[in-house]
């Protein structure tokens, strides 16, 4: 909103004074390392306040946070919130004021039962949620929008019976003027159970019509917002599930240029996409932007580094295992596999994570996939299946509740005698035993740009970014994976070209489309970084050659692409 010359007063006196906050911080605020904006802004208070005035007349940014107790949304976005303003964007808040009857920071594990859900919504998330986010930005003079303001009565009621009424077979493929409503629907529904695919009765179909209507709901209130604002762009995390995938559908539908922004798995990195979710951005994202990358022994050898450092997490914000099983020996005894024989590798994803719709895959889900290439294995015992069950099923935020070995044990009780499986609790280093197979077959797994690197040939049947890369072998259809896989064994690694494409890859990947954002310091546990600046002068204009090149591309529609190759190593 635009800020009122009283309010910049106001603020600038407070700030200048040490008068107690007129927004005062939760009693829990502290804990979840949001930045202290209050004492940040205190120390320049007439430069910030000078900067809120200049920016009323830019380009109008939505930072559409929404959900203020989804702690590092809150931290990223308020810093892009003041570099953004410090570059004279005139920025809009946008949050959810306990509205929504459902949404992403809601999990079934967190409830008494499914039923409370049900009955009650997220309320155990919204007496905090709203009062951390609305906290964030008034402590920076920003007035947000509230979700509430912007959708009338009559659209509530609206949203209510279409939530109702619709037919469940219908609920996932609906769509309300142009926007896909029911697939976001879905997709929240499936990450409340951490689930692939929705069970059957009364209370999973309760909780997805909640999702429903709080879809429509976002619906209504980010058509309302866009044609009462002239936004040049619209910032917000990952783009999918509920809110966000809602806020990005209608802003794309008016017009509105979208940037979505993810934590990259480099430590003090991010991955920032125009358009669309990093899912789909980086599928679709052209070759030239990295196979004219001017390679040398050099920039091979920081991709290479970087790349077995994976193996421990040893640069990542997140790792599986602290100690890696790696000898081969020890893998075979344990798995009781015969390396000697032609193995085929295969990864899998975790269930729930990002369903959504997909032009490229071949299977309609990864279930089906996992199906249909167990039943193709059975069918031949000259090739051995080694099957490495993805860690985070068990060790992510939001542990699978759907796991694969299950589902595999549903089709074969009794494994056949060629298939072998990697629990997903397993010590295995997954990149030992993958480099002793022929060849690894994978879903949507980043593994595969890993996988390549080491010149083991890939064959891809999902929404993996290794895809259409002129890297691996892509299946389009369920036939063409079929007919791929009785290519196998292939017999070979990849050439020695192949490989240098797919390091060149990789280094884009990891290096360049992972932006090094300083400021964001690694800590232990949630939110796995904190804000660490002085004063707004760390986040103005030239402070930083990479938030510059950030703000560009929400300001002007710049690529999100980072030089890494001009720029020694330096965050690690």
């Amino acid at each position: 909103m635009k800020l009122p010359a009283r309010r910049v007063k106001r603020f600038i006196r407070h700030a200048m004074l040490g008068e107690p906050e007129p927004f005062p911080l939760p009693p829990t605020y502290t804990q979840y390392r949001n930045p202290d904006w209050k004492s940040i802004i205190q120390r320049t208070p007439r430069e910030w306040g000078r900067a809120l005035k200049r920016a009323r007349r830019g380009k109008r940014v939505l930072v559409a946070t929404s959900m203020g107790n989804y702690t590092p949304g809150a931290i990223f976005e308020s810093a892009l919130a003041v570099a953004l303003t410090l570059r004279g964007a005139a920025v809009d808040v946008l949050l959810c004021d306990q509205l929504l009857p459902a949404c992403q920071m809601a999990l079934v594990t967190e409830f008494a039962s499914e039923q409370e859900f049900v009955q009650n919504g997220p309320q155990i998330h919204c007496k905090t949620c709203f009062p951390h986010g609305n906290a964030v930005y008034r402590s920076l003079g920003f007035t947000p929008y509230y979700y509430s303001q912007l959708v009338s009565a009559e659209e509530r009621a609206r949203a209510e019976e279409i939530a109702s009424k619709l037919p469940r077979q219908e609920i996932e493929h609906f769509v309300l003027d142009g926007v896909a409503v029911g697939e976001h629907a879905q997709a929240g529904a499936l990450r409340f159970y951490a689930r692939g695919e929705l069970e059957q009765g009364a209370c999973p179909e309760a909780v997805l019509r909640r999702y429903l209507q709080a879809s429509l709901q976002t619906t209504f209130v980010m058509e309302r917002l866009v044609r009462q604002r002239q936004y040049a762009s619209a910032l917000f995390h990952h783009g999918i599930y509920v809110p966000q995938g809602l806020i990005g559908e209608v802003a794309r539908k008016h017009g509105v240029r979208v940037v979505n922004w993810a934590p990259g798995y480099r430590k003090r990195r991010f991955i920032l996409t125009h358009g669309e979710t990093y899912h789909h951005a980086l599928m679709s994202e052209p070759t030239a932007n990295w196979e004219n990358i001017a390679w040398s022994d050099a920039l091979e050898q920081d991709a290479l580094n970087y790349l077995k450092s994976r193996w421990y997490g040893t640069r990542d914000w997140i790792w599986f295992h602290e100690k890696p099983e790696e000898e081969i020996s020890k893998i075979a005894a344990l798995l009781g596999i015969d390396f000697s024989k032609p193995t085929i590798g295969m990864l899998t994803n975790v269930m729930w994570d990002a369903q959504l719709h997909y032009r490229a895959n071949a299977f309609p889900n990864m279930l089906e996939w996992v199906v249909e290439t167990l039943r193709y294995f059975a069918r031949r015992p000259d090739l051995q299946l080694l099957i490495r069950i993805h860690p985070a099923e068990i060790r992510s935020g939001v542990p699978s509740r759907q796991p694969i070995l299950q589902e595999i044990k549903n089709i074969f009780p009794e494994l056949p005698g060629n298939i072998f499986i990697i629990p997903p609790e397993s010590p295995v280093s997954t990149y030992a035993a993958m480099l002793q197979c022929d060849s690894v077959l994978i879903y949507g797994t980043k593994t595969g740009v890993e996988l390549t690197s080491m010149g083991i040939p890939v064959i891809v049947a999902g929404e993996a970014w290794i895809r259409n890369k002129g890297i691996t072998l892509d299946a389009r259809s369920r036939q063409d994976y079929l007919e791929l896989l009785e290519r196998l064994p292939l017999g070979e690694r990849l050439s020695d070209a192949q490989r240098t494409r797919a390091l060149q890859y990789a280094y884009h990947f990891f290096f360049r489309r992972m932006i090094p954002l300083p400021m964001f310091e690694p800590v232990q546990g949630w939110p796995y970084y904190q804000l660490k600046v002085e004063t707004i002068h760390d986040l103005a204009p030239g402070a930083d050659a990479a938030l510059d090149l950030v703000c560009d591309g929400i300001l002007n529609g710049a690529e999100f692409v980072y030089p890494a190759e001009r720029y020694p190593a330096a965050l690690e």
